[in-house]
């Protein structure tokens, strides 16, 4: 009986545990490209998506893909969108003036400067006329004048000009109230407000409801006889009545009184000093 010697073949098998790290590896590779091609765009938006989706690929969505470890980018134009204007363009809120522009803010400056030396001539003249007017007819205890930087203001008695409690110029006042105009025709371009002023004391005629009332219609009065003058231009006038809400002095005394009950004629400047670099 011959023996049969069974004959065992065994398969060779190449190792492939190899290919394991190798897709790995490849995998990351081809993460990381994709990290460098998004990092190289300037969208965000483009780029925290990448960020998810390979978070959610290869760690559920969480891990080392995780948004929150995720460092923003920077824009490489800083400020860019703040700055521009309606038409897309950039624009520099500190644009340097032009030499030519330059010059034509010099010249106008130099403009007012001769302008308010002008007007300021002539408020100086104005009030030496008045001064001088005062003087010769002995009124300086019924009248003064006051020049500041808003005006030049003539203050007026109200004994000079209106009986107690009237609001009729008395004849011999209105002689004052055309010599006035006559002056202001001299200079004329300057805006001229009447103001009326009265104490405290209530007025006991029927004809005048209020001391406001009184100190309006004695401004508008003394105003009506300055325009006589047909030389001064009505549009330049205004007349306002202030009652005894702006006193210059006390009211408990006649003395206080007596100065608080005025007629005060102002000639508003046009230029002030603060307009003069």
């Amino acid at each position: 009986m011959s023996k049969h010697h069974k004959k065992q073949h065994h398969e060779e098998h190449v190792d492939e545990s190899w290919l394991i790290p190798y897709a790995d590896l490849l995998t990351l590779l081809l993460a990381l490209f994709i990290i460098l091609f998004a990092s190289s765009q300037t969208d965000s938006k483009k780029y925290n998506a990448i960020m998810q989706s390979l978070s959610a690929a290869f760690t559920s969505g969480t891990g080392f893909f995780e948004m929150s470890n995720v460092v923003p980018m920077s824009d490489p134009n800083p400020g860019a969108k703040k700055n521009d204007g309606a038409d897309g363009q950039q624009q520099n809120p500190e644009t340097p003036q032009t030499p030519a522009e330059q010059k034509s803010e010099e010249e106008k400056q130099k403009a007012l400067e001769v302008a308010f030396q002008e007007e300021k001539r002539q408020l100086e003249e104005l009030k030496q006329k008045l001064d001088d007017y005062i003087q010769n007819n002995n009124l300086s205890t019924q009248l003064e004048t006051k020049l500041t930087n808003d005006m030049l203001m003539i203050t007026i008695r109200d004994n000079a000009l209106f009986a107690s409690g009237s609001a009729t110029v008395k004849p011999e006042a209105q002689a004052l109230a055309v010599s006035m105009s006559n002056m202001l025709a001299q200079y004329p371009g300057y805006n001229i407000e009447v103001a009326g002023h009265t104490d405290n004391v209530p007025i006991s005629r029927r004809d005048f409801e209020s001391n406001w009332d009184l100190s309006g219609v004695r401004a508008m009065n003394f105003m009506k006889i300055l325009l006589r003058n047909t030389a001064l231009s009505p549009e330049k006038f205004r007349t306002i009545g202030y009652g005894e809400y702006q006193p210059v002095d006390t009211n408990d005394t006649p003395e206080g009184r007596a100065k608080n009950r005025r007629v005060e004629v102002s000639i508003i400047r046009n230029l002030k000093p603060a307009q003069i670099k």
